[in-house]
């Protein structure tokens, strides 16, 4: 399970520490895509094969199914780890998510969110001023 807010810095090659906690967890294998609200979803290998076979199995027939199984599917890329427990994310996943040098790793559950510091800021900073709000919304679905 991953959960927890690490701050962490991309270097000029595109290069991230993951926390070390998380690593075992990652051994088998990692994939990165572009996620939501300008941030990048880093999954297990095992959770992202679940995930993308959900989408492969949207109707082809509805516009909305192909662009976000575009979005996700076509996005994506394999990660392996360095000696150092670092992944290379590319350039074009950094411009989606607007990575600059500091970074926030932010686990969610199932998957990791990768995101530029100033845009988590921004996010959570809204979110804290709304969660009320939210909370109320969340109790309509039983949770």
């Amino acid at each position: 399970m991953f959960i927890g807010e690490y701050n962490h810095t991309l270097d000029d090659k595109g290069r991230l520490a993951i926390p070390a906690k998380f690593r075992a967890i990652l051994k088998k294998g990692a994939v990165v895509t572009k996620g939501l609200d300008n941030c990048l979803f880093l999954y297990t290998k095992e959770q992202w094969e679940k995930i993308a076979a959900r989408f492969a199995a949207l109707p082809i027939s509805q516009s909305k199914s192909r662009a976000f199984a575009r979005h996700l599917l076509a996005g994506a890329m394999d990660l392996e780890f360095d000696n150092q427990g670092r992944i290379t994310l590319p350039e074009y996943l950094r411009q989606f998510s607007t990575l600059k040098k500091k970074v926030i790793i932010a686990g969610l559950y199932n998957h990791l969110e990768i995101w530029d510091e100033a845009n988590w800021q921004a996010y959570k900073l809204e979110t804290e001023k709304n969660s009320n709000a939210i909370a109320e919304e969340l109790g309509d679905l039983g949770i």
